[in-house]
């Protein structure tokens, strides 16, 4: 076969190999596009909940802050395995300092994490807990979700000093609070991710509620 017959054959398989190589450009910019999108959108999302959230367990009338202006970032094996970085965010009300919140992260539980907000007054009790974020095997793990059961709001009002620290565990480990039917890992997690927020709380006391550490 000649040089010109081949150059004719070449042609179409070149041109071919053109649009293929211009398509899987064009695909590669769309999946990479669509990615950056969702994962904005994903960042986005949680940023409103955690919004919604705190404000659930720190109500408009007793803040007059932005939470997310207000936060820190701080690491500590009581918030969070690995030393790994978490969230704490400063409520004030006449710029005077409510409640320190927390975003601690429990590595306990039966299907993995649990991302947990931990709202604690400036006297060291407890205003709110919320769970943001959980793997736990749907119906077994509804116990720990504030709108599928009230179990969350038991923590309300306790502290380092009520119950004892033998309370501070699942009534199945001799503490106080209630397990699930067929559940236990989930509710013990996150009773020891709460308890150990509180011990942090303690121990950087005088640090987090500094009024010149804002």
């Amino acid at each position: 076969m000649g040089k010109n017959n081949m150059s004719i054959l070449s042609k179409p398989v070149l041109r071919a190999a053109s649009i293929l190589g211009l398509f899987s450009f064009i695909g590669i910019g769309l999946v990479s596009l669509t990615h950056s999108v969702t994962e904005d959108r994903i960042i986005e999302n949680e940023r409103q909940f955690i919004t919604k959230t705190l404000r659930e367990i720190v109500p408009n009338n007793l803040h007059d802050n932005d939470f997310l202006n207000s936060s820190v970032q701080v690491s500590d094996p009581l918030l969070a395995p690995d030393n790994r970085p978490v969230t704490l965010y400063k409520a004030f009300k006449n710029n005077e300092l409510i409640a320190i919140i927390a975003s601690p992260l429990s590595a306990d539980g039966y299907n993995g994490s649990i991302k947990l907000l931990v709202a604690i007054k400036k006297d060291g009790s407890l205003l709110g807990v919320r769970v943001v974020s959980h793997h736990e095997t749907p119906g077994l793990g509804d116990g720990i979700e504030s709108h599928k059961s009230d179990w969350i709001y038991s923590f309300n009002g306790l502290s380092l000093q009520q119950p004892p620290l033998s309370g501070w565990a699942v009534k199945r480990d001799g503490g106080q609070f209630d397990q699930f039917t067929g559940a236990t890992i989930t509710p013990r997690a996150i009773v020891k991710a709460v308890l150990n927020t509180l011990k942090y709380y303690q121990a950087n006391r005088a640090l987090l509620t500094d009024a010149n550490n804002e």
